[in-house]
């Protein structure tokens, strides 16, 4: 059901995102330049406001801009397909703008003494890390990864709906948000090890060092 929803939801906002992804084309902006401007618009909220205790803006800013991570990717497509530096950088940019929405959660719970909160954005953060490294770990040896209930948007998604709630009066949502992302988190690195697993059973020893 819960993929059922993803799907459906990622199919609607395509239609959405298509023509204003064909009008920046049409006026000239490459879809790197939308990547790097959607990772300066998630680092303002998240640093500039999220940090701070502005907690609504700041979600209200990063889920914009987080948005432009499907703008980019419809701009590619129409454009000709992803170049290998476009994937690179659209890959890179998304580690940057995780790591500063997190990094704020955890500085502005810090100010606010909620110990607890900390070590579950902290946790939040590496499993993020681990669990977009390894798909692309899995794809560099030629297998596919594309499994798991907490990618990268549903991730967003679950703290930003937290930081809203504690923003406007529902003091346990954000560390109650931050648990259960943790737990997800992990849970899809489990989900995507034993994918992996599975394929490398049927297939050829890789050689590569480990590590």
């Amino acid at each position: 059901m819960a993929k059922i929803f993803q799907v459906t939801a990622r199919a609607g906002m395509t239609r959405v995102v298509e023509p204003i992804a064909r009008g920046l084309l049409r006026a000239g902006v490459t879809p790197n330049a939308v990547t790097v401007a959607g990772t300066l618009g998630v680092l303002v909220g998240a640093l500039g406001f999220g940090a701070r205790g502005h907690l609504v803006a700041g979600a209200i800013i990063v889920t914009v801009f987080a948005l432009t991570d499907l703008l980019d990717g419809t701009m590619a497509r129409m454009s000709g397909g992803s170049t290998r530096f476009g994937a690179f950088l659209d890959s890179s940019m998304d580690r940057v703008a995780d790591s500063a929405v997190f990094a704020a959660v955890a500085y502005w719970l810090a100010t606010q003494q909620q110990y607890s909160g900390v070590a579950a954005a902290l946790l939040c953060l590496a499993a993020g890390g681990l669990v977009s490294y390894v798909k692309a770990r899995a794809e560099g040896l030629g297998m596919t990864c594309n499994v798991g209930i907490a990618e990268r948007t549903e991730r967003l998604l679950i703290v930003g709906v937290g930081g809203v709630l504690t923003g406007v009066g529902v003091e346990v949502a954000l560390e109650v948000a931050l648990w259960l992302l943790a737990a997800v988190s992990i849970f899809t690195v489990g989900q995507r090890v034993a994918h992996v697993y599975r394929q490398a059973r049927q297939a050829p020893t890789a050689s590569g060092g480990q590590g």
